[in-house]
């Protein structure tokens, strides 16, 4: 029984040299060159401190801070996507233990006079515990392709995590400023909504003493139910938007409590944007992207391995006997055998499968390409937002200043007769234009900043930084440090 053992052991080598001595077909992945422009269209601050960006820094509003911090502990979409992280780690082990052999157990006992197709005239009688171990030998790497293409798609994955955290993380800042830009809007409406009523039940009380006419009194009237009616349209508003931010934190809808008013909310300083290639490295989509393309790439040789002729090995290692005393004395059992099997004619189905995978390589390297020229777009976008609303918002500060003093002095020119009332509605109805476009404006100027932090690919946290609701003094490097740690989890 030990020389039958060792036998099966030299086989079992023999076979393992083969494997390793196996060659992988199929095209190796490359990393896509993309051309990234020299400069941004928009003036920049230079990259000295690029690495120092954190988009919790920003803004100072100790609310927003837990609101964040409530979204990523409890919102559905990232738990989906820990899951999916989840899912792809089991795939990488599930996938890799075909490169090894798979060893069983099988027992038996058996006892008739049939057997083999025929009747036998004895009472025969069989028991048997054996080992079986079959093997299809790697030799044209179609299961390291596969295990790659896993691994590849585990590091999509927790790329895909970090998109969708960033992508929470502005959802949350922006909602939070839309909803304090609402209040803001509520305020100034209640405000004009107060002041015409008093406007009203001046006037009101000159056409009752007959010192001016009824028109007056009905554009008053007009004025003030205008600014009536924008009250339920900005407390719709709010109740849809804290709804909405609400699902963001992973609860019920509910109120939202606001720290600070939105004209208290400080503008965050200049973010040092860094040349446009850095992005390449910075955000997570198009890493993501890349592996995407690459866990392709690796599906391409699988398709190509099968194609080719399957070499496996098939042993058994057991004890059998007619005689369950002698099972264990005598009853020593092996075999060893090899198996080759390739396709021949088969319609070109296999043929097929390679150019559909080949064409599902070249639709994510466009994919790939489509997200690093978003990403650029996205950056100037931000860029030439930020430089614009801040000279727009100058304006319509100074506009709305002026209609303020303007519509004062109307009032004091129709209180002294020199004027008409419709020089005071025309006043009253740029003014009150002009607050909420300001208060609209500021919102959108602050929003524009949460929009290039996006766009710049900060703000993404790790899963044990999230698990433990704590924010990085830096952010790590995209795709050193992640790569590494996605490794030392599957090895």
């Amino acid at each position: 029984m030990r020389i039958k053992i060792k036998r099966f052991r030299g086989v079992m080598l023999s076979a393992a040299v083969l494997f390793l001595s196996g060659c992988a077909v199929g095209p190796d992945f490359k990393a896509p060159v993309t051309d990234a422009p020299e400069s941004y269209r928009t003036r920049v601050m230079p990259a000295d401190a690029i690495t120092d960006l954190k988009w919790w820094a920003l803004f100072d509003d100790p609310m927003l801070h837990a609101l964040v911090s409530m979204a990523l502990e409890n919102n559905r979409d990232l738990k989906i996507a820990v899951s999916r992280i989840e899912q792809a780690r089991a795939t990488v082990g599930f996938t890799r233990a075909d490169q090894y052999p798979h060893i069983d157990v099988e027992a038996g006992v058996q006892t008739g006079n049939f057997g083999g197709g025929s009747r036998s005239p004895d009472t025969n009688s069989t028991v048997y515990l054996a080992a079986p171990l079959s093997w299809e030998i790697d030799f044209w790497g179609k299961f390291k392709r596969s295990t790659e293409a896993a691994r590849a798609e585990l590091m999509a994955s927790e790329y895909g995590l970090n998109v969708i955290q960033l992508a929470l993380i502005t959802d949350v800042v922006t909602t939070y400023y839309q909803l304090l830009d609402f209040h803001q809007r509520l305020a100034i409406s209640e405000s004009t909504l107060d002041s015409r009523m008093g406007s009203l039940e001046i006037i009101q009380h000159r056409f009752d003493k007959g010192i001016i006419a009824e028109l007056d009194v009905n554009q008053a009237q007009i004025q003030k139910e205008i600014a009536a009616a924008a009250i339920p349209l900005y407390e719709r508003s709010i109740s849809k938007t804290e709804n909405g931010l609400s699902i963001l934190l992973g609860r019920l809808p509910a109120a939202i409590k606001t720290h600070k008013n939105l004209t208290g909310q400080p503008a965050p300083p200049e973010i040092p944007v860094g040349m446009p290639s850095d992005i390449l490295e910075r955000r997570p989509d198009i890493a993501q992207a890349r592996y995407l393309l690459k866990a392709q790439t690796e599906n391409i040789g699988v398709a190509e391995a099968l194609r080719l002729p399957a070499i496996s090995l098939t042993g058994t290692l057991g004890v059998a006997s007619t005689e369950i005393a002698s099972i264990t004395t005598e009853g020593g059992v092996w075999s060893v055998g090899g198996r080759l099997l390739g396709p021949i004619f088969d319609f070109n189905k296999n043929k097929r499968r390679v150019e559909i995978e080949e064409q599902k390589m070249q639709q994510l390297l466009y994919q790939y390409e489509n997200t690093v020229l978003t990403a650029f777009r996205e950056v100037e976008d931000a860029l030439v937002e930020i430089a614009t609303y801040r000279k727009e918002r100058a304006a319509i500060e100074r506009q709305q200043k002026a209609a303020k003093n303007a519509n004062e002095l109307s009032k004091e020119r129709y209180d002294k007769g020199v004027s008409s009332y419709l020089e005071v509605l025309d006043t009253e109805r740029t003014l009150f234009s002009a607050e909420l476009q300001l208060s609209e404006l500021q919102q959108r100027y602050l929003s524009a900043y949460v929009y290039l932090y996006k766009a710049l690919g900060g703000g993404w946290i790790t899963k044990g930084e999230m698990n433990e609701n704590t924010y990085p003094e830096r952010p790590m490097s995209y795709t050193t440090e992640l790569d590494q740690r996605v490794v030392n989890l599957i090895e």
